[in-house]
């Protein structure tokens, strides 16, 4: 196991505060971490094929060293070669062993939640634990179709939440699930759960959540349907009990971490950025459909695919935006970027409604309270009706403001775009999460001119 996977952050370290001024234009070319949701995955399946996996361009955030350090304690070699380059020995469907302690994943729910579903297929014992945020995050949306399945859980904290002890069946039984939200870590963990059981495993959802599992499951040689179902959603089945064959994986950029230089080129007036290599998967570019409504200037570049993934280069020119309505189906392809739509929206003339945003509320913070906060001390009025987060936007934005990131490294980096644009300093109390998936922000920020300073 690489030592650099065996690093784990577990909400002990000291709060780190920073701060963002406006300083200019931005420019320049950069390229953001490789995609978080594709990392965790390509780690997964290589750990459950049989044979020698290669990737590359994985993000060596704490989230996702976490899962390579899990796949690790449960029986997978996983070593990392070079800078994003790591190989995975795989041990095969139904061929984990029980790991000697409990699996910590930090700050990650993906991990967790994702790997509950990969250790229900064995007949095994496993503990997942992690820090005091994870712990309040519900995984009893996991629990219970896995429980359907046979998976019994020996021990949960209350509520269905971290630490929780799992105990796989000898015999797993498949499922047709459907899940009460969109989601893509619900959809995952029973689709690896899956994989385990004999005959066909189905998830139905009303509004389709990105597609990455199923696009790795075919990748990897599993025999997956995607079938519509209804207006807006999805339903996919799995055959059981494949044998995964080791494929290679190339990581494209993240979408969810181009967002913030992203958003920051268009609200800091002259500037003009490129962003290489972003995933342009139709289930997760919901943003920049929205920006675009609003009057960005984003333009793609050669768009391309990469490791069964379309991708393409952003340039991003300063923009007056302008608000809009933004509907609740759009939510699955942007859930991880409204925080820093919001700070858009602030910038923005006129009033923007983001609908529907009741899945911010279990993220790593209740996300839609943070950001509502942060919008607050910065002068920014909102209202929040329902699930429906309101910005009223003036053009310009006071700042000033001391925002509470609630241990969130999406509520931190959102923040700091505001201030690279507000009129006054915007400070967050905490920047050491930003290294759950995106650990260079800051010097990736500063190479485009942008004033971030870290106590």
């Amino acid at each position: 196991m690489s030592q650099s996977a065996t690093a784990s952050h577990h909400g002990a370290a000291p709060a780190v505060p920073a701060n963002a001024s406006a300083t200019g234009p931005l420019k320049g070319r950069v390229r953001v971490p490789g995609d978080k949701s594709v990392s965790h995955r390509a780690l997964i399946f290589g750990a459950l094929a049989i044979g020698e996996t290669r990737i590359s361009g994985l993000l060596e955030g704490e989230d996702v060293l976490n899962t390579a350090k899990a796949c690790a304690a449960l029986g997978a070699q996983v070593e990392r070669v070079g800078d994003g380059a790591w190989r995975v020995n795989g041990v095969g469907i139904g061929g984990l062993r029980t790991p000697d302690a409990p699996l910590d994943f930090g700050n990650s729910g993906t991990g967790a939640r994702l790997m509950m579903g990969m250790v229900a297929g064995n007949p095994i014992t496993a503990t997942f634990d992690g820090d005091a945020s994870l712990r309040r995050r519900p995984m009893k949306r996991i629990l219970d179709p896995l429980a359907m399945m046979g998976v019994q859980v020996v021990e949960a904290a209350e509520g269905g939440r971290l630490p929780v002890t799992l105990k796989g069946p000898r015999d797993l039984a498949p499922i047709a699930y459907e899940s009460p939200v969109a989601s893509a870590q619900i959809k995952s963990a029973v689709l690896l759960a899956g994989l385990g059981a004999p005959g066909e495993t189905s998830v139905t959802e009303k509004e389709a959540s990105r597609d990455h599992t199923e696009r790795m499951l075919t990748h990897f040689g599993a025999e997956v349907r995607v079938e519509p179902f209804g207006t807006h959603g999805r339903r996919v089945t799995l055959r059981g009990r494949p044998e995964l064959k080791p494929a290679p994986i190339h990581v494209p950029a993240d979408p969810s971490s181009a967002a913030f230089p992203l958003v920051a080129a268009l609200v800091v007036p002259g500037s003009d950025v490129i962003i290489e290599g972003v995933m342009m998967n139709p289930l997760r570019t919901g943003l920049l459909t929205t920006l675009r409504e609003m009057g960005g200037d984003i333009e793609v570049l050669d768009e391309r695919t990469e490791g069964g993934e379309s991708v393409g280069d952003l340039r991003v020119r300063g923009s007056a935006l302008r608000g809009v309505e933004v509907p609740p189906e759009r939510a699955p392809s942007m859930i991880d970027e409204y925080p820093v739509l919001a700070v858009a929206a602030s910038f923005a003339q006129g009033t923007t409604r983001m609908r529907g945003l009741s899945e911010l509320r279990v993220k790593e913070s209740d996300r839609l309270a943070a950001v509502a906060d942060g919008l607050g001390v910065n002068g920014v009025t909102y209202f929040i009706e329902g699930d429906d987060l309101i910005v009223e936007g003036i053009g310009r934005v006071a700042g000033g403001g001391l925002v509470a990131t609630h241990m969130d490294h999406r509520i931190a980096m959102s923040f700091l775009v505001m201030g690279l644009a507000a009129e006054k300093q915007v400070a967050i109390d905490d920047i050491t999460f930003v290294a759950t998936s995106f650990p260079a922000f800051v010097p990736l920020m500063r190479g485009l001119g942008a004033g971030i300073e870290v106590a």
